[in-house]
């Protein structure tokens, strides 16, 4: 059930109320019955994914006690604690291996013998990819191995730990949770805090309005013009890389921000997604503010144990490609996902070797100012990241050379009909206070705090949140992007 339907602002406000109704005191009943909605939830996609989730929730819970046990500080127990673990993290990623990426591998070398006069083939497999697999997996696995890394005691109680990795408002879409920001709030007594739900009702009705105003929206005129590219002018196929690149955004930013809405209403606090990565004034930036709980997954898991930056710079630069090749084959099992991949990786390996002293620096700052060389550096930014995604939105290599190709061939005209003036303005209309907000959030955060001590500008707020969502949003359950990986 999407987060962002009618269906489930219904089911929601009886989770809800049952969730507040039992006592403070009964924590257990509390998580039983959190674990009980996780699930039941999850099975509305297919029954049969709530069998992989729970067997990737068994095999990463019973190896992390396995790799905690105390087999003494030897040689020998060492290898075999560390054979332990990687055992267990195999077996946890298989599922997402199979699922996801055996068509891909069987398709590639398949294509690969071929080209060699060797005709050999693996039969397909036509199963449904469960719902949030990525997601999950990654976070159960990454459990797996902080508990081996001592970066976090185990979780003895396997309902609790059941909870951390279903728990549905972040299931299908994120954000990617370690065991030390969620599972210690599982063990305390929540008290219904009004201010955290004020900011969670806040969050969840920004992320709906952004979701329908901007996302549905830019996504209609997107979708027809990487359907028909040939059908379009040069400027037209422009136009639809720049709105593509705010539709994900507003797409999957909406979907964390309603999520970390919906956690703080039950009185959680999960990380939060997003941090104004347009706004960045580098890639290395951008990835600091996109995704941030996949970064860090990553930096954790891969980029700090192939060495980091502690090594020589070619080494590091080997590091970086190599942690972007494996975020890029996340995303999906398709070379246009490599391909986007790589080049962020590429993108800041030529950033640390041309101004890498400035951008370290520039990372520490708690606040930027926005000067224009800054200002210039978030242009180029957003046409770099800009350019990338057009791989991430084709299916295909070739279609992305043909679609760059086309933008690049003509600027003759501009036909507006192809656009729809409604469908502009209703756009502009919700990119207006998206842009607003971000840049006062971003440079001037006091005003945000002291406006947000008005009652009338809170009510304002939520009122102009909703009106938008009903008047200027689009209707149709759209399907989140990121659901898909």
């Amino acid at each position: 059930m999407l987060i962002n339907t009618f269906g489930f602002a219904i089911v929601f406000l009886v989770i809800f109320i049952l969730y507040w109704l039992v006592p403070t005191q009964l924590i257990r009943i509390r998580n039983i019955f959190l674990l009980l909605v996780s699930y039941l939830l999850y099975l509305n996609w297919k029954p049969s994914f709530a069998l992989v989730l729970f067997g990737v929730t068994a095999i990463t819970y019973m190896g992390a006690v396995l790799v905690q046990e105390d087999y003494g500080l030897d040689d020998y127990s060492s290898k075999r604690k560390k054979a332990l673990c990687w055992c267990f993290a195999i077996l946890g990623l298989l599922p997402l291996l199979v699922y996801k990426y055996y068509n891909f591998l069987n398709y590639s070398i398949t294509s690969l013998l071929e080209s060699a006069g060797l005709h050999f083939e693996l039969p397909g497999l036509n199963w449904a990819i469960p719902v949030g697999i990525s997601f999950f997996t990654f976070q159960a696995v990454g459990y797996l191995l902080d508990v081996y890394h001592k970066r976090v005691p185990i979780e003895k109680n396997f309902l609790d730990y059941a909870l951390f990795v279903s728990f549905f408002p972040q299931i299908t879409s994120g954000p990617i949770s370690t065991a030390k920001d969620i599972l210690p709030q599982f063990k305390k007594k929540q008290k219904f805090d009004y201010i955290q739900a004020r900011h969670g009702l806040l969050f969840l009705l920004w992320g709906l309005f952004i979701k329908s105003v901007i996302a549905d929206r830019a996504g209609i005129y997107v979708d027809s013009v990487y359907s028909a590219i040939d059908s379009f002018p040069a400027i037209n196929c422009l136009l639809a890389s720049i709105l593509y690149t705010l539709q994900i955004y507003a797409d999957f930013a909406g979907y964390s921000f309603m999520a970390v809405g919906v956690a703080s209403l039950l009185g959680f606090k999960i990380v939060n997604n997003f941090k104004r990565p347009y706004l960045a004034a580098s890639v290395t930036e951008f990835w600091r503010r996109w995704h941030i709980s996949l970064t860090r997954w990553l930096t954790s898991h891969i980029y700090i144990n192939l060495g980091g930056s502690r090594c020589s710079k070619i080494r590091n630069y080997f590091n970086i490609l190599v942690t972007f090749f494996v975020s890029g084959l996340w995303h999906g099992a398709n070379w246009t996902f490599i391909v986007w991949g790589a080049l962020h990786g590429l993108f800041q390996i030529m950033e640390k070797a041309l101004f890498g002293d400035i951008i370290k620096k520039e990372l520490k700052q708690i606040k930027h100012h926005l000067t224009l060389l800054r200002f210039c550096r978030i242009i180029v930014t957003f046409l770099l990241v800009n350019f990338a995604w057009i791989f991430f939105r084709m299916p295909s290599l070739s279609d992305s050379m043909a679609f760059i190709k086309k933008i690049l061939s003509s600027f003759c005209h501009f036909d507006f009909n192809m656009v729809g003036v409604v469908m502009l303005a209703y756009l502009v209309l919700g990119l207006i206070p998206l842009i607003i907000f971000e840049f006062i959030q971003e440079y001037c955060p006091l005003f945000l705090r002291k406006a947000e001590e008005y009652v009338v500008i809170r009510w304002a707020t939520y009122l102009f949140l909703a009106l938008g969502f009903v008047l200027f949003g689009v209707h149709d359950n759209s399907q989140f992007i990121y659901v898909s990986f």
